[in-house]
C-alpha cells in the first residue's frame, strides 16, 4: 500500500513539474513570482499615477498570485483582473486569492484578453515578449492607461518614472500608454 501512495505521489509531482515545463516551452516564459520589494514598486508607480478609485487593473501572466494579492490589498476598491496560462501557478494563485473579491482571475491566453477597460496594466514578462505585447497593447489600450513592467522594459517607448530594484533585481518602469519615443528606453 505504501509503495503505491509513494508511486502516485511522485507521479503528482512529476505531472505538476512537466506542466510548469511545459507551459515555459509554450509561452517561452517561466512562472516567476513578484518579490514583495518589487510589488512595493508597483503600487508606489500606480499611486504616481493617480488611478480612478474603482480602476480596472490587469496583471498579465500573473503566475502564482503574488503581485495580484499586493495590488488587491493597496488598492481595496480597484478590480484587480489576472490572467495566466499555465496552470499550476493560475490555480495556486486563484487559491491564494479566493477571499479577496476584488481579484478575478481567468486562465488563458493574454493575447486573447480584450483590455479595452483597462485603467492599468502591468507585466512581468520577458524580453523576448516585450514588442509582441506592445503591438498588442498599442491596439487594445485607450491613450495615456499606465503600464507598469517589472524588470524587462518596452524599447523605443518613453518611461514616465522607475523605481531601481536592488541587487540583480531590475528596475520597475511606468509609462503612459503608447509612450511612444524615437529613442531606445531600457532593456
Amino acid at each position: 500500500m505504501t509503495a503505491v501512495v509513494s508511486f502516485v505521489a511522485v507521479l503528482v509531482v512529476f505531472v505538476l513539474a512537466a506542466s510548469l515545463l511545459i507551459f515555459q516551452a509554450i509561452t517561452g516564459v517561466p512562472p516567476m513570482s513578484s518579490s514583495s520589494s518589487e510589488a512595493a514598486d508597483v503600487i508606489s508607480l500606480l499611486k504616481e499615477a493617480d488611478l480612478p478609485e474603482q480602476a480596472i487593473v490587469y496583471d498579465l501572466g500573473c503566475g502564482w498570485g503574488a503581485l495580484v494579492i499586493a495590488l488587491a490589498r493597496a488598492f481595496p476598491d480597484a478590480r484587480i483582473r489576472g490572467i495566466e496560462l499555465s496552470p499550476l501557478p493560475y490555480w495556486v494563485a486563484r487559491w491564494r486569492t479566493r477571499k479577496m473579491p476584488n481579484v478575478y482571475l481567468q486562465r488563458g491566453n493574454l493575447y486573447a484578453l480584450d483590455l479595452r477597460d483597462a485603467q492599468a496594466v502591468i507585466t512581468y514578462l520577458i524580453i523576448k515578449t516585450m514588442p509582441k505585447l506592445a503591438d498588442f497593447l498599442d491596439r487594445m489600450l485607450k491613450s495615456g492607461t499606465p503600464v507598469v513592467s517589472l524588470t524587462f522594459w518596452f524599447r523605443q517607448r518613453q518611461v514616465a518614472a522607475t523605481r531601481d530594484g536592488p541587487g540583480l533585481r531590475g528596475a520597475v518602469a511606468l509609462y503612459y500608454w503608447p509612450a511612444r519615443s524615437s529613442q531606445n528606453d531600457g532593456a
